[in-house]
């Protein structure tokens, strides 16, 4: 097979596979050979046919497409690799005539990853945004571990903005009761902002078994559009008050919340984790901020097929997080009030800029020859098997070459990230 390398525009390639007649001969035997056990002639077992006889009574061409299918998905990728094409998209396929005992030639359109050199990506100038953890960010945090071990309690004076109230409620519009607004010993925070706009603080200063009706606007942009903008009256009924009763600060609590005896340990421990914290996140901060000057400094001509792929993977990733909620896409284009396409759009622009941050940081690890070794692999395989608990030989073994690619290419782009840290000028 001879590879030849016609013309490119823009990101779109053309060229050709030339195959021989001695090449042809071969795909087409080859296929005879695993399909004669198919055909049925007179006075043959079934599978002994000679060739010449089944293309006789079937046609010369009959084993002429899967051999030229076998050809081109044999031959395709090592033609790839001659002319050092990377498709980003399944390519478009021509022949010329094809006749027994003769060679052919195959014209390929394909749309190829875009090249371009990039540049601008080493001495990137950024502010380095300093936090500093201070004793009320570790009371902040004490106090969240407090919120976290709190209990609820009965009380028995008016609600107050912080307390759950156990409340019936029906709701009316005019005098007509309207379906979903109605709920039995229904918990409600007051001042959490989950329910109607105005709801809760109607509920404040109520007390045990009192009955009140709460007055609210739906807003315009309701999701349940016959209740948008509308007026509705919901008769109430509080049963119960209960209020937040945190554990006290004190090393009863550290023990009971940590491996530490004394609150002055649990206090240094989570300063230290916040600290470790503040690094992280001030270096996660300072990396984005060189990565979108290094975007802004480079044009890249980008494929919109690789923008519609981005797309199709944010589609699917969202679509996981809302079934994780008993969610699902059709449910969520009916309360959003847009369809399929619209959401599409919505996500184009995060979608090119995602794709044309990493064709840059590619790019950067191309222009700067960085590799993933084998031990480096390894260990993000063996971090792996710790996070999901799974043994590290199984999970080598589970694993397809093309995982491993791309867990090499995450390596390489991390490292040309890194590199743009590093030779970054940060004041």
């Amino acid at each position: 097979m001879i590879s030849t390398f016609i013309s490119k525009e823009k990101n779109q390639v053309k060229f050709t596979m030339e195959f021989t007649a001695e090449e042809f001969e071969k795909a087409i035997n080859d296929v005879y050979q695993s399909t004669k056990g198919k055909y049925s002639l007179d006075g043959f077992r079934k599978g002994k046919a000679p060739r010449k006889l089944i293309e006789s009574r079937y046609g010369q061409d009959i084993f002429f497409e899967d051999a030229i299918n076998d050809l081109f998905s044999s031959k395709y990728p090592a033609a790839l690799d001659e002319l050092n094409l990377n498709p980003v998209d399944k390519p478009s396929v021509e022949f010329d005539n094809i006749e027994k005992g003769k060679g052919f030639i195959v014209t390929i359109n394909v749309t190829v990853k875009p090249e371009f050199e990039v540049k601008e990506y080493k001495g990137v100038k950024v502010t380095k945004v300093e936090q500093n953890i201070t004793d009320e960010d570790i009371a902040k945090e004490l106090e969240t571990l407090q919120k976290r071990n709190a209990r609820l309690v009965l009380v028995d004076r008016p609600a107050q903005s912080g307390d759950t109230v156990m409340v019936d409620y029906s709701g009316f519009i005019g005098d007509e009761q309207f379906e979903g607004g109605t709920a039995e010993r229904q918990p409600l925070a007051l001042g959490s902002g989950s329910f109607i706009p105005g709801f809760e603080e109607q509920l404040i200063g109520a007390v045990a078994n009192e009955q009140r009706d709460v007055r609210v606007t739906f807003p315009e942009d309701y999701h349940a559009k016959e209740l948008a903008g509308k007026e509705a009256i919901f008769k109430c009924t509080v049963h119960e008050i209960k209020e937040e009763e945190k554990p006290e600060l004190n090393d009863e609590f550290a023990k009971d919340v940590s491996e530490f005896d004394t609150l002055e340990e649990l206090k240094n421990d989570t300063k230290e984790k916040l600290e470790k914290s503040a690094v992280a996140r001030v270096e996660y901060e300072t990396k984005n901020a060189i990565l979108e000057k290094v975007y802004e400094a480079n044009e890249v001509d980008i494929p919109d097929i690789m923008v519609e792929e981005q797309i199709d993977e944010m589609m699917m990733e969202f679509e996981q997080q809302l079934k994780t909620q008993g969610f699902n896409l059709e449910k969520y284009f009916a309360l959003a009030q847009k369809d399929s396409q619209e959401f599409r759009n919505d996500l184009r622009t995060d979608a090119y800029k995602k794709v044309k941050t990493r064709l840059i940081v590619e790019a950067v690890a191309d222009s700067e020859k960085l590799d993933a070794s084998e031990d480096e692999v390894n260990a993000e395989i063996q971090a792996m098997a710790d996070q999901y608990k799974i043994d590290v030989e199984k999970l080598t073994q589970a694993m397809r070459a093309e995982n491993l690619y791309y867990m090499a290419q995450d390596i390489k782009m991390k490292k040309a990230v890194d590199l743009m840290f590093e030779n970054a000028i940060v004041e």
